[in-house]
């Protein structure tokens, strides 16, 4: 099953000539889950990899930064004809804030258009994964952040110690990687343990807490804000915001495969960033819009950050 993330907008605050609002899109199979919906997101979206099959947007937080998108979005959809549901699932408060700001600026839908309110420990099922949230440390507000679990993997079958024990191969195979014995052979013989599946976490906008270290821990990527240095630490806990440094000491802790900086500020070069992590965390990127990370199963390898090239017309 395909896992990959595609960074639809890494900025901060306010939007840049080379970085969008916060947005991205996770990719897992056939299915296209949003994270966050920055001003001008439909834009991001439709110059690159298209909007038409997004099945599910979840907000972090109810700061205008990143969700302002979506009143664009969600009529751009009706437009296109959209005829799937689509559901924006948010912190708690979220539901009374879409419906009195968003329902008289889209209006009636083709699709079924609904508001979900999703706190700490829930999660929302999707096909062979789950996305679960957990709460972050944001200034007091409503926040959290959002792990994509896929579900436990089956063991990897051997065929030959199951033809060394007399098995033979063809639907008897079969069987015993569906758990059932076969002419006395069990399938723990020839099957190994389950296998955990792929964990991407997000942390949205947040300081460095138990929360975002829990829900992380031996992640494949950790996608983590980093909107100051760390000379200004004291405005990082001022503002309810990281610094590069203490992301890559999260990062760190919680044993990661790979950490992705986001949410960056103009204040500094984003090598400035990347670096002061790397100090602590050596697997560390900084995406750029439009970038992509691929998370392949770990026995195919590393997540691998991808650089956007455009097709060229």
């Amino acid at each position: 099953m395909e896992l990959s993330i595609f960074f639809a907008g890494t900025g901060g605050s306010s939007p840049t000539a080379r970085r969008g609002l916060p947005a991205t899109v996770v990719r897992v199979g056939g299915e296209w889950n949003l994270i966050d919906c920055g001003e001008g997101t439909q834009r991001q979206l439709i110059s690159t990899i298209g909007l038409g099959e997004i099945e599910r947007i979840f907000i972090t937080h109810l700061h205008l930064d990143h969700w302002l998108g979506l009143p664009g979005m969600l009529k751009s959809f009706d437009l296109r004809g959209r005829e799937r549901p689509l559901t924006v699932h948010g912190p708690p408060g979220a539901r009374r804030t879409f419906e009195a700001a968003l329902d008289s600026l889209v209006g009636r839908t083709g699709y079924h258009l609904s508001y979900e309110e999703i706190g700490p420990h829930e999660e929302v099922r999707g096909t062979g994964y789950s996305v679960e949230a957990f709460a972050v440390d944001h200034r007091g507000v409503a926040a959290q952040g959002y792990a994509i679990v896929e579900d436990v993997r089956p063991g990897a079958f051997h065929p030959e110690r199951a033809a060394a024990l007399g098995v033979s191969p063809g639907p008897d195979f079969g069987r015993l990687q569906r758990g059932e014995t076969v002419d006395g052979v069990s399938p723990d013989q020839v099957v190994d343990p389950q296998r955990p599946g792929r964990r991407i976490v997000f942390s949205g906008d947040t300081r460095p807490c138990d929360g975002t270290l829990a829900a992380a821990y031996e992640a494949d990527v950790l996608i983590h804000e980093a909107t100051f240095l760390d000379v200004d630490r004291a405005r990082a806990q001022e503002t309810g915001h990281s610094t590069a440094h203490e992301a890559g000491e999260l990062a760190s802790e919680a044993r990661v495969g790979l950490l992705a900086l986001t949410h960056c500020s103009t204040r500094y070069r984003v090598s400035e960033l990347r670096d002061e992590a790397r100090e602590v965390f050596g697997q560390t990127e900084i995406p750029r819009d439009f970038d992509t990370i691929e998370v392949p199963f770990p026995e195919r390898g590393q997540p691998e950050l991808r650089r956007w090239a455009p097709v060229q017309e």
